[in-house]
């Protein structure tokens, strides 16, 4: 119960000092109504599961308040979570929204869910380190994720960054260096009959020249 007092305070000052005045240039202030709101929604959900278990079970819960004080509590939570998030989408890229709002949200649900249900009191060292360490892959993947969505790059541009930096040399083509030398010969040729022609054109003209003295 004292989370959700504490909860319920912060996000009333959030939503009515910080909100109005830093909600339009402050990513972080809508994004933390909607993580505080929602870590409330998945415990409301999570007791309104149960509600729902037992009816199934023969023991109806259906003229119990608490049952319908959870589904009114679920519905005011998700509502309010996603007006919020849309103000935040709406103003902020969705790039900064997306990683901001799951850290956000997932860190304040395992929070709750810690203290008003103490899972992690029967968790021994080994899932404690392992729960830890999925949840920091997850963050860092969706981070990840989102930092480089703009870069575009191939299997092709990898295998040629991974052959750069092991500093395999570069494969030649047979076929273009036939054709090159190929090119090349020819060319050669030509220049050779040119010059020989030139040398015939000189010497005619000496022999004509000398005749006519």
């Amino acid at each position: 119960m004292a989370y959700g007092f504490i909860v319920i305070i912060f996000t009333l000052v959030l939503v009515f000092y910080y909100g109005p005045r830093f909600g339009k240039t402050n990513i972080l202030v809508y994004i933390a109504i909607c993580s505080l709101i929602g870590s409330l929604s998945v415990m409301g959900c999570k007791g309104l599961g149960i509600v729902i278990k037992q009816t199934l079970h023969g023991d109806s819960q259906l003229a119990n308040p608490v049952a319908w004080g959870l589904l009114f509590a679920v519905l005011a939570c998700v509502v309010t979570q996603m007006n919020y998030l849309n103000k935040a989408l709406d103003i902020f890229n969705t790039s900064l929204v997306t990683p901001i709002y799951y850290v956000m949200f997932t860190t304040l649900t395992i929070i709750a869910s810690a203290i008003l249900f103490r899972e992690w009191e029967v968790m021994n060292s080994k899932d404690t380190i392992g729960a830890i360490c999925g949840f920091l892959t997850i963050v860092f993947g969706v981070f990840l994720l989102h930092a480089f969505k703009d870069v575009h790059f191939s299997l092709k541009d990898v295998l040629k960054f991974s052959s750069q930096a092991n500093g395999a040399p570069k494969t030649r083509n047979p076929g273009k260096l036939q054709v090159n030398e190929e090119t090349e010969a020819m060319l050669h040729r030509i220049s050779s009959n040119a010059d020989d022609d030139e040398e015939e054109e000189s010497v005619t003209v000496f022999v004509n020249n000398v005749n006519h003295l």
